[in-house]
């Protein structure tokens, strides 16, 4: 079984445990659609796609975990980190790498390096796509003005 297939189990599994229905599926679709938009944004930009992928799967656990936005991507990154070396699915530099995407996923503000503005993008194209009758986010406007550029979409 490949290393995003493992986590993607533990991540279900802990999902699962959510007792309400509702938010247990906008969490399944939420950490799904953006592993998937953030798979497709690696392989367009040449970054690598299993690893952003891996970030995206874990990046709102936290949150959903907790209940709380608060601060959910710097201790969702601690929480990563932690899950990570439990599973013993990546090595200390890839660990690195995801960490670093998900504290920094909730700064669409801010430009970073490579993965970490990936994940932000899969983020954004997930809450700006899920739903077409729902208004951007003013944090998310030009952000996501840019990936519909990007992507040719009018």
């Amino acid at each position: 079984m490949g290393r995003l297939k493992m986590l993607r189990k533990y991540v279900d599994a802990r999902l699962n445990e959510m007792p309400d229905a509702d938010k247990r599926t906008g969490a399944i679709a939420h950490l799904y659609g953006v592993s998937l938009a953030s798979s497709l944004l690696a392989k367009k930009r040449g970054l690598d796609a299993e690893i952003l992928a891996m970030a995206a799967m874990l990046h709102d656990l936290y949150a959903y975990e907790s209940g709380s936005y608060d601060d959910h991507a710097h201790k969702g990154a601690d929480l990563a980190r932690r899950v990570l070396g439990e599973l013993q699915l990546t090595d200390e530099a890839e660990t690195d790498i995801i960490c670093s995407a998900i504290y920094h996923h909730d700064d669409k503000l801010t430009v970073d390096g490579p993965m970490e503005e990936a994940l932000k993008d899969a983020d954004v194209i997930h809450h700006c796509m899920n739903d077409l009758s729902k208004e951007v986010k003013e944090k998310e406007r030009v952000r996501f003005e840019n990936l519909c550029r990007e992507f040719g979409l009018q």
